[in-house]
């Protein structure tokens, strides 16, 4: 191993960490993401910090908390003058490139969902002081991932160095409707390449009746996962050719994220016939809690929207077919992975090289009779994959359910490359875990989630804050005198809530306590103080 590891981050869209053979799911195939687990180490209790996009992607990079970095939902940018993990690793040398989706600003171009107070009667503030920090969302830079901007305009492009990038081929937005720099290499391979996407230009297929599903025209060749991988290679040809200094790439895949468009042979690898339900389908006598009663109650009447990025209650047809199409979509990405670590291995890399596997987050894929992704904290939208891969320190397949959290990583990867984290990172090395020790791990984890929409029967957007220990979650809304407080041993599927269990207020007032005290642990330390006072 080089003394300047190199570092190879894998991540996937949308995929909670049941959907691995590797973690326990005995229908979908990943021999190549299996592998990595087997020859490494893996966390069976890595959460989020935020079941959203944006918010934990930033969390990611950042090494902070929602709340701390201010990308608090979707559709608020990353303050360009943020300081990244990948920030400090290009400072210190190391080439640094990110290939695929981003996801630190946004990606659609349209208005935001939310409206500003009218203040009747008030002078507005210029727009220059209309946020708390000047520029904070306004810069003309934050639109540097706009769909609508890669789609029109053949000179737009992103500003380097990007977040802590020296180089970025960007693959932003989701399913056969991705754009970015890959929408430039699939009209350079067929002219006619934007006939072949999208809903309007699907093959016809009643068989598809998930919402948000069609059978793509795009074939497998030009599918943006095949651009992913890829380019990724192209990436560690180049690093091979140049090895005076060591490399951090982010191999970020779009899928298995909604719509629901596995290319060619993957559409029909799994039948939906086949799949079970999951077990929280049928809660029994089980009261369910507001939001989830809600969401039931539109889809029985007829009146579930299910065409937005909103969670919704689903039919168990389209569940079925939901999961089935969503498994091959991994099985597209692990073949795609299977190429890349192929390619680190023929180029000579591999022994130099960590992997990092893991996923931004999940979808309720049927839990609880829902489907994509919301501010109802079961388990399967927070809890993602999480695998290390190094040559130096093998594992050899060991595993923790020590605790762990998105924002770990950046803390991780700057200790094993040698270098401190800066003042205000937040989250902790698994350094000390993956070697064996998991008193290393959290005591709990915080997640936060903060809605852009009116959804689930609010009367406004949704702010709820849940805290995870080893056996019990609690959450708690804002504008409701309701919560959620679960025995996540004895009641694994979330079924029965104990908020209002005579038996549990003791324990409810604890636990209210110490999400209380992991609130102010996370509040921001930085800047650091520059005199007494």
């Amino acid at each position: 191993m080089a003394r300047k590891p190199n570092f190879l981050l894998i991540i996937t869209d949308q995929h909670r960490a049941d959907h691995l053979a590797c973690y326990g799911n005995g229908i979908v195939r990943t021999p190549n993401i299996d592998a990595l687990a087997a020859r490494g180490w893996a966390s069976d209790s890595f959460y989020v910090c935020s079941p959203i996009c944006m918010p934990n992607r930033a969390s990611l990079m950042t090494g902070r908390m929602p709340m701390v970095h201010g990308v608090r939902h979707n559709g608020i940018p990353l303050a360009l003058n943020s300081v990244c993990f990948t920030d400090l690793l290009r400072a210190a040398g190391w080439r640094t490139v990110m290939v695929g989706k981003s996801h630190l600003q946004t990606m659609t171009g349209q208005p935001p969902a939310a409206k500003r107070p009218t203040w009747d009667g008030l002078e507005l503030p210029p727009p220059a002081l209309a946020e708390a920090l000047r520029d904070r969302v306004a810069s003309d830079r934050h639109d540097q991932e706009s769909g609508i901007k890669w789609r029109d305009d053949p000179g737009h492009d992103v500003e380097l160095p990007y977040y802590g990038f020296d180089e970025v081929a960007l693959a932003n937005e989701h399913g056969d409707q991705v754009e970015g720099h890959y929408t430039r290499w699939l009209r350079a391979k067929r002219a006619d390449g934007d006939s072949l996407r999208g809903a309007k230009n699907a093959t016809p297929d009643e068989s598809v009746i998930v919402p948000q599903g069609w059978r793509t025209r795009l074939p497998e060749e030009l599918y943006p996962t095949t651009y992913v991988a890829e380019t990724t290679k192209e990436y560690l040809e180049k690093f091979a050719a140049d090895r005076s200094r060591p490399f951090f790439l982010k191999c970020s895949f779009p899928d298995p994220h909604h719509p629901f468009t596995p290319p060619g042979r993957y559409f029909d690898m799994y039948d939906p016939a086949s799949i079970p339900l999951p077990a929280s389908w049928d809660p029994g006598n089980a009261p369910l809690p507001p939001h989830v009663a809600w969401s039931w109650a539109q889809r029985d009447a007829g009146k579930a929207v299910k065409h937005t990025p909103l969670p919704f209650a689903c039919t168990a047809a389209e569940a079925r077919q939901a999961i089935a199409l969503t498994y091959g979509m991994i099985t597209m990405i692990d073949d795609a992975i299977g190429g890349i670590l192929a390619k680190l291995a023929a180029l000579g890399l591999a022994d130099d090289t960590v992997v990092i596997f893991t996923a931004d987050h999940g979808d309720f894929m049927g839990d609880h009779q829902l489907l994509l992704k919301g501010p109802m904290h079961y388990r399967g939208i927070l809890r993602v994959p999480f695998i290390w891969v190094d040559p130096e320190r093998p594992a050899q397949g060991r595993r923790s359910a020590a605790l762990a959290q998105t924002h770990d990583i950046p803390a991780t990867v700057l200790m094993r490359a040698g270098l401190a984290p800066f003042n205000g990172m937040q989250g902790q090395s698994l350094l000390s875990l993956i070697a064996g020790d998991d008193s290393a791990g959290r005591s709990e984890i915080l997640i936060e989630e903060e809605g852009q929409r009116l959804c689930l029967g609010f009367a406004e957007r949704v702010r709820m804050r849940s805290l995870f220990t080893g056996r019990w979650r609690i959450s708690v809304y804002d504008q409701v005198e309701w919560g959620e407080l679960y025995d996540l041993a004895d009641d694994p599927n979330e079924l029965r809530n104990l908020w209002d269990d005579a038996g549990a207020q003791r324990l409810k007032t604890d636990l209210l306590a110490a999400l209380a005290r992991s609130m102010v642990r996370n509040a921001d330390t930085s800047p650091f103080p520059i005199a007494v006072a």
